[in-house]
């Protein structure tokens, strides 16, 4: 019957163990010299050997003929360890055995001298997995265990495992292996396999394992039905989108070009590429050109690889480094949100379609991003100027504009017009037009600006947590106006006004305003009326320094 790779290949010994040398000559010294743990925890991410070298301690300890520390392989022992047959090695899989009932049966057998070897050992797998009750039930002889009794522990997760019990083991960190080792490793096997492998995919493989060695054998088996094995092979039969194809959706990204990014994704969906594995390969490429932007001198041993460091660095040139880590967070909320949608190839347009909009994304550090670039315009001095949309007016806003402009029409002639400064939220996505900005002459103090557009929207959407649900339910009803450092915001009078002149919703729109704008900025509540509007008699008695005669 046939094996896998992953199976057929488990090392044996600890010099068959890769990537792993500052643990298995550590364990290798102990077992040569005797001087042995009673308990043992390896701690690291999956399928980097955590198991397989507890099964060669298991093998090690009870071996009649050890060999510089490391199991003969040859003797009764080993072959019966191996073959699986020896009582007195008992391998427990927590996530399944988690209960207080596992732990009691397990002391209770413990205490029982080995029948066939020298030590009973027992190998708990995803020990993080235990119940608060069976940890503590483990305590006692896990700290104290008869000399017959040997422990080794093996977790994903060591947060999880209590202070407590780690205390009493001997810990080892299994680290990830190195991609150029893995990549070695795996033409070595697939040289004894008569796999015809080519350097490129092993390289591409060891990347896509992350440095495990079990998933790197397991895509390997995956591919090896085909006669060559080449990195389109394995973008084919992993169902990856491929380097190429991952280029030209981030080059329709970087064009501004929705209509043709979201018609190359849609292609990529019909051929049966998953939404989260394109997303996915869209980050690596993005944090690949970021580590390239931020440490070129040490981007060889960062980036994951696969692409051309001549194209990186084309792209490290083109975009800012808060505008790639924007993009990078835009992609991972996308790929974090889809395991609560119903749609994830939706989900997946419309992160491309924000991502299309802005190089930044619709996102409130792409919004951040915007209005830094801004203020390092004006700091500079010059006026950032772009051409509103033309937008239908309503007749009362016609109305309003009207009223507005007739005072103004009365100002002095001999006082030159200070121009304008252009609504943030009209910015280009290309880089704005600048002109030098021309010395004003005894202008009129500037009258105060709405937060137009994404500005008040970003104080909004920054202040949403802090906020409570009934204000966040009618934030869309009122109006944000910064006159110097105070944000005023207008609402209704009556309800709104009570439900806004809060101290605990003024200090939450405050916090986000002075964030977002990186100065102080007090907020405070007023009645929003239209122009022209008088107050009646009703309205006046309600003020006690008002009176009537």
């Amino acid at each position: 019957m046939y094996q896998a790779l992953y199976r057929k290949w488990r090392p044996q010994t600890f010099d068959d163990v890769i990537g792993q040398k500052h643990i298995t000559d550590s364990l290798r010294n102990q077992i040569a010299s005797g001087r042995l743990s009673h308990a043992y925890l390896f701690t690291g991410i999956r399928g980097t050997g955590k198991t397989s070298c507890a099964r060669i301690l298991a093998k090690a300890v009870n071996c009649e003929h050890p060999k510089d520390g490391n199991p003969c392989c040859e003797c009764a022992s080993c072959r019966a360890i191996a073959e699986g047959t020896v009582m007195d090695i008992v391998e427990l899989d927590a996530a399944s055995n988690n209960g207080v009932d596992n732990v009691r049966s397990l002391r209770e057998e413990a205490v029982f001298s080995p029948a066939m070897v020298k030590k009973r050992v027992y190998i708990i797998d995803e020990v993080h997995m235990l119940s608060t009750s069976a940890f503590n039930a483990l305590l006692k002889i896990l700290e104290e265990p008869p000399e017959h009794l040997l422990f080794i522990l093996a977790t994903t997760e060591l947060q999880k495992v209590p202070a407590t019990i780690l205390s009493r083991c001997q810990r080892h960190s299994f680290r990830r292996i190195e991609a150029k080792e893995l990549a070695d490793y795996l033409l070595k096997v697939a040289a004894k396999e008569n796999f015809d492998l080519t350097e490129d995919a092993a390289s591409l493989l060891a990347g896509l394992a992350e440095g495990g060695v079990r998933d790197a054998l397991s895509m390997l088996d995956q591919c090896s039905s085909y006669g060559k094995i080449g990195v389109d092979e394995i973008y084919a039969a992993v169902g990856l989108a491929g380097n190429r194809r991952t280029l030209e959706l981030f080059d329709k990204i970087c064009s501004h070009d929705a209509a043709a990014a979201v018609e190359l994704f849609h292609s990529l969906w019909m051929e049966g590429k998953d939404p989260a594995s394109l997303l996915k390969e869209l980050s690596r490429l993005v944090r690949d050109i970021l580590m390239m932007k931020l440490a070129p001198m040490h981007a060889s041993e960062l980036v994951y690889g696969g692409y051309e460091k001549r194209m990186l660095e084309a792209y490290t040139a083109r975009f800012s480094a808060r505008q790639l880590s924007s993009t990078l967070e835009t992609l991972q909320a996308s790929l974090g949100s889809m395991k609560d949608r119903l749609d994830p190839k939706m989900t997946a347009e419309l992160c491309l379609i924000s991502l299309c909009d802005e190089i930044a994304g619709n996102t409130v550090e792409g919004l951040r991003l915007k209005v830094a670039s801004l203020e390092e315009a004006l700091k500079n001095g010059v006026v950032v100027t772009a051409a509103a949309p033309a937008v239908e007016k309503s007749p009362v806003v016609k109305e309003q504009a009207e009223e507005q402009k007739a005072p103004e029409a009365e100002a002095s002639p001999e006082k030159p017009e200070v121009p304008a400064e252009p609504p943030v939220s009209d910015l280009p996505a290309e880089a704005p037009s600048v002109q030098e900005k021309p010395e004003p002459a005894a202008a009129e103090p500037s009258q105060p600006a709405p937060f137009a557009g994404y500005l008040w929207a970003a104080v909004c959407e920054r202040a949403k947590g802090l906020l409570p649900r009934d204000i966040e339910a009618i934030l869309a009803t009122v109006d944000g106006v910064r006159e110097g450092d105070i944000l005023f915001v207008e609402t209704d009078p009556g309800f709104y006004f009570n439900r806004f002149n809060r101290p605990d919703v003024l200090e939450a729109l405050a916090n986000a305003a002075s964030e977002l704008l990186s100065s102080p900025v007090a907020v405070k509540v007023r009645e929003k009326r239209p122009l022209g509007k008088t107050r009646s008699l009703d309205e006046l008695r309600q003020y006690p320094e008002v009176r009537f005669i």
